[in-house]
């Protein structure tokens, strides 16, 4: 099973990540990836640049809106994640609670949807292209 663990940030992370040395917040991420690669757990994972450098695409209109950053409160932001493959979500609950994040942060963990969630759509055309895709892309 695949798990993704999403950073989510809070006002008192962003306060406390502040007052923190990022040589620190570096090793830390780094000693934690390391744990994961180690672990044979970990497909990929990635940091994220500040919300400002981004932008939404709304499509509640007609025509898609584009909106420059930053947008959202705080909490609704994320600033990097994780995707694990481990054997089950007592799993990917142990390791989203080893992560090193600090005071306010949170960890959002979802499964990944694999093939098992679109059996009743096994005869679509796009639902069996998917593993080709999967293997074209490497992301088995």
């Amino acid at each position: 099973m695949k798990y993704m663990l999403i950073m989510r940030s809070t006002a008192e992370a962003a306060a406390s990540f502040e007052e923190m040395d990022f040589e620190e917040i570096i090793n830390q991420m780094g000693r934690y990836n390391e744990e994961l690669m180690n672990a044979g757990v970990l497909v990929t994972g990635e940091g994220l640049s500040d919300a400002g450098e981004g932008f939404v695409v709304d499509f509640s209109a007609e025509t898609p809106i584009v909106s420059d950053g930053p947008y959202g409160e705080i909490h609704e932001l994320f600033n990097g994640f994780w995707i694990l493959q481990v054997a089950s979500r007592e799993e990917a609950v142990e390791w989203a609670k080893r992560a090193p994040l600090g005071a306010g942060a949170k960890l959002e963990v979802r499964r990944v949807t694999d093939e098992s969630d679109f059996a009743d759509y096994a005869d679509n055309e796009y639902v069996q292209k998917e593993e080709g895709w999967r293997e074209q892309l490497g992301t088995q």
